[in-house]
């Protein structure tokens, strides 16, 4: 029996990756900019709703992954990623949810034999597997999956 994974490239553009329980793969990059009108914390509800609507739409989550960043290139974008990747963790907790950190240059090593490979390596990556990412996002969100599907033998 297969399971229900999701990968999440988190941050104010998170690419994700779905493969459903009948090994389907879905795919795309969501947008939490902050609006003009919003709070600090909309983007973080915005973004709790959307993961409870791909649950749903996919017949519940048995697992999520997420890319593990330990250095950002400015202050705002570790700001950001540290709120969604809380906002994730505690869905996931929420949710009863299991779910597991993967550092960038395993997803990158896995994908394209290069621990330090490049967006554009990554991009091509995920189109060999046969899939057309519309961002680097999504790509590396689909690695993480096929990371995650493999590696892990998660519902294998």
């Amino acid at each position: 029996m297969n399971t229900t994974i999701l990968a999440l490239d988190l941050g104010t553009q998170t690419g994700w990756a779905i493969r459903l329980k009948d090994s389907q793969i879905i795919s795309d990059s969501e947008t939490f900019k902050p609006q003009r009108f919003e709070g600090g914390g909309m983007r973080y509800l915005r973004f709790r709703k959307w993961l409870t609507e791909i649950k749903q739409s996919g017949d519940g989550i048995d697992a999520v992954y997420f890319e593990e960043v330990r250095c950002h290139v400015g202050v705002d974008a570790a700001h950001a990623y540290g709120g969604f990747m809380a906002t994730l963790t505690a869905w996931c907790e929420h949710h009863a949810i299991p779910y597991q950190g993967v550092p960038v240059g395993t997803i990158k090593k896995h994908a394209t034999g290069k621990g330090n490979a490049g967006k554009p390596e990554m991009i091509a990556a995920v189109i060999a597997r046969g899939h057309a990412p519309v961002d680097d996002n999504e790509a590396d969100a689909l690695a993480l999956l096929h990371w995650a599907i493999e590696a892990q033998e998660v519902g294998a």
